[in-house]
């Protein structure tokens, strides 16, 4: 099983968080990449705390591996130049160059994951589905899909890219990633890279929710909880922010404490980061 992380060394506690709940669900050989780059104000994810990462992972099976590849070169020769003045960083941009990675190139298929992705069942039945001539398998985006249509306007097929499974090969020959460089390039978009994977992607399988629970609170069948920003309208409207490492909010705001075991493992390991 090949996982996909993206980011800067700000993200170094979700991926702990998230490395933890997939090794408590999954007994498969899992081989951990994490795509970064060391761009102007960017601060890398760091060697040391992949390496960390990479011994605790071998705990498990000795075959498991956790790889940091640096993509400094490639984002600087292929700049998404419309969207990098977004909210978000440059590095919420780099699973569009998946396709110049030569460690991620050459993969039969790869699960994408943001940081803040937390696994609460065994992955083998999503990861395995069929993507016979399919691009990405994907999830509904829960806001999204009530404001974005590429298949007609009623035609539900906006995807959350938080959790998406890619088929390398199919990827490669349709020039997918490569489309959604050049669409960040001369385009500015909402969600940039969310936006340009939706419009690139030609063939796509829709899975069910339980594949990327984006609401507050999971499901009874939640394979992977996403925890993604949500909108809350009462009493006031405000943008809801709670992310899996921050353990208070967790359990005061969400009030969900089925995580403890994994978050008492984390405290543990934290300060190796």
């Amino acid at each position: 099983m090949n996982i996909l992380y993206c980011g800067d060394a700000g993200i170094s506690k979700g991926v702990l968080v998230s490395i933890l709940s997939i090794l408590k669900h999954n007994q498969d050989i899992i081989h951990f990449y994490i795509l970064t780059i060391n761009y102007q104000d960017v601060k890398p994810f760091e060697k040391s705390t992949s390496l960390f990462l990479d011994q605790l992972v071998k705990k498990t099976n000795p075959n498991n591996f956790v790889k940091l590849v640096d993509a400094t070169e490639i984002f600087t020769k292929n700049l998404p130049k419309k969207n990098m003045g977004s909210y978000f960083t440059p590095c919420s941009m780099l699973r569009l160059y998946i396709d110049k990675v030569l460690e991620l190139s050459c993969l039969d298929r790869i699960l994408y994951l943001d940081y803040d992705v937390v696994c609460r069942k065994d992955l083998t039945e999503f990861y395995h589905t069929d993507m016979n001539h399919i691009e990405a398998a994907g999830i509904l985006d829960i806001y999204g899909k009530n404001f974005y249509h590429y298949h007609g306007l009623f035609n539900f097929d906006y995807m959350n890219s938080g959790v998406m499974l890619f088929n390398i090969p199919e990827c490669l020959k349709s020039h997918m990633f490569e489309n959604a460089v050049k669409l960040c390039a001369k385009r500015w978009m909402m969600l940039a890279d969310q936006a340009a994977l939706n419009k690139s992607i030609k063939h796509r399988k829709l899975m069910p929710r339980k594949y990327n629970e984006q609401a507050e609170r999971p499901k009874k069948d939640t394979v992977l909880h996403h925890f993604s920003n949500n909108f809350k309208f009462f009493p006031y409207f405000r943008v809801q922010k709670v992310k899996p490492f921050e353990i208070e909010k967790v359990h005061q705001v969400l009030k969900i404490t089925e995580y403890d075991d994994i978050f008492k493992e984390y405290e543990k390991l934290k300060d190796n980061l």
